[in-house]
């Protein structure tokens, strides 16, 4: 039987998924900025990610479920052709990498938007709502930022 339990293990999983791709490429965006302001603001938005990331698998466990703890393989993919195109069009900027940083950051907005929406037991949505204020101040900041280089 398909429970309310089912609905929130698969959007919380969902969101795991894509918050990991977050962090690994926040992760991959700190190796590759020569801006040291930058490369310490992508390393410590990785490991705040990374953190996100487990509150939500503990969220998981709480209704049952077994949380996903890797990324999805598009964010993989994403990451091997950042890293091909770099080394194509012989290396990278920070501006480069910033403008792509800000495109994850849309992508990861618009799942929480999306997940935020869904009709989920209350404990999930809590969770969910506190992670997307944490998510849209981290989008807004880096939309900011790409802004004021262009």
């Amino acid at each position: 039987m398909h429970t309310a339990n089912d609905d929130a293990v698969k959007v919380l999983n969902s969101l795991i998924e894509t918050t990991l791709d977050s962090a690994n490429g926040y992760k991959d965006a700190a190796e590759h900025v020569d801006n040291p302001q930058y490369k310490a603001m992508f390393a410590e938005r990785s490991s705040k990610r990374m953190q996100l990331a487990h509150r939500l698998q503990d969220e998981v466990r709480s209704f049952g479920g077994e949380p996903l703890d890797h990324q999805s393989v598009i964010g993989k993919l994403h990451n091997k052709f950042v890293g091909l195109k770099d080394g194509l069009m012989g290396g990278h900027s920070d501006k480069s990498v910033i403008d792509e940083v800000e495109r994850g950051e849309d992508v990861i907005k618009k799942k929480y938007e999306m997940a935020a929406g869904e009709a989920l037991p209350t404990e999930a949505q809590a969770v969910i709502a506190d992670a997307y204020q944490s998510v849209k101040a981290d989008h807004d900041e880096i939309s900011r930022l790409k802004h004021s280089l262009h």
